[in-house]
């Protein structure tokens, strides 16, 4: 089992400020490096709406065996995200816990598995799919070090993932002043007014407030030249205030 300082280089890694594709790439790659027995890792990440895909893969076998999870459903790495935190595949040809996912898993050359949930305290983020050639690949102390392993990894993924949407919070909050300047200046209207102008054609056309302003920033900020009827009668309304 890697000691303390290892653990603590390997989080450094991971949290060193990478964006999320590099985060990813970098949990499996060491995971193959950290976890003995493994020879191939991919991570299973949890979407809205129940949805789970594969985010990243040390090789293209794991695709293959994520995506029978996936059409089957079952198999022990949406077990890992829903159900139990840690599943133990010793023997793929003996395994009978899911016996469609099994049979064409072992078919692909798999002998044993290990599926760890990755998670924080508040939130499932998906799970570490760990594959090994041989059959009884994963002991005890393998297992221990999968779930510290996942902490680690769960933490850089869940720090991605929160600073990518802060990133987009920011950009979309500076598109959104933009079009607020454009339309103050080409109607003459306070910023308040503005702003309403951007959240009623979001309403009224039930798009998002950041497609809008897009919008609006790419015809320099007229109303009438936009592709949503509602802005067009809300810029004669706004010209006839002007007026």
């Amino acid at each position: 089992m890697p000691d303390a300082e290892a653990f603590a280089k390997l989080s450094q890694r991971l949290l060193a400020g990478q964006d999320a594709p590099a985060v990813l790439r970098d949990v499996v790659e060491l995971a193959v490096e950290t976890i003995q027995p493994c020879d191939y890792a991919g991570i299973s990440m949890r979407y809205a709406g129940s949805q789970v895909g594969t985010a990243a893969m040390s090789h293209p076998l794991v695709a293959t065996a994520d995506t029978l999870q996936y059409t089957l459903r079952e198999g022990p790495c949406l077990d890992a995200i829903y159900v139990n935190d840690v599943y133990v595949i010793e023997d793929m040809h003996a395994e009978d816990r899911w016996p469609n996912w099994a049979p064409a898993a072992a078919e692909l050359g798999i002998g044993s598995v290990l599926s760890v949930r990755l998670e924080t305290p508040d939130r499932v983020v998906g799970g570490l799919n760990l594959y090994s050639r041989q059959p009884y690949g994963y002991r005890e102390d393998d297992v221990v070090t999968a779930q510290i392993y996942a902490m680690h990894a769960g933490s850089a993924i869940r720090q991605t993932q929160d600073k990518d949407g802060l990133q987009v919070a920011l950009s979309t909050r500076h598109q959104i002043g933009i079009a607020q300047g454009l339309i103050m200046a080409q109607y003459d209207v306070t910023a308040e007014t503005a702003f309403q102008v951007l959240r009623r054609i979001s309403s009224h056309e039930n798009v998002k407030i950041r497609t809008v302003a897009a919008a609006v920033v790419e015809h320099a900020g007229r109303l009438s030249d936009l592709p949503w009827r509602s802005a067009g009668a809300l810029g004669a309304a706004t010209d006839r205030r002007q007026a």
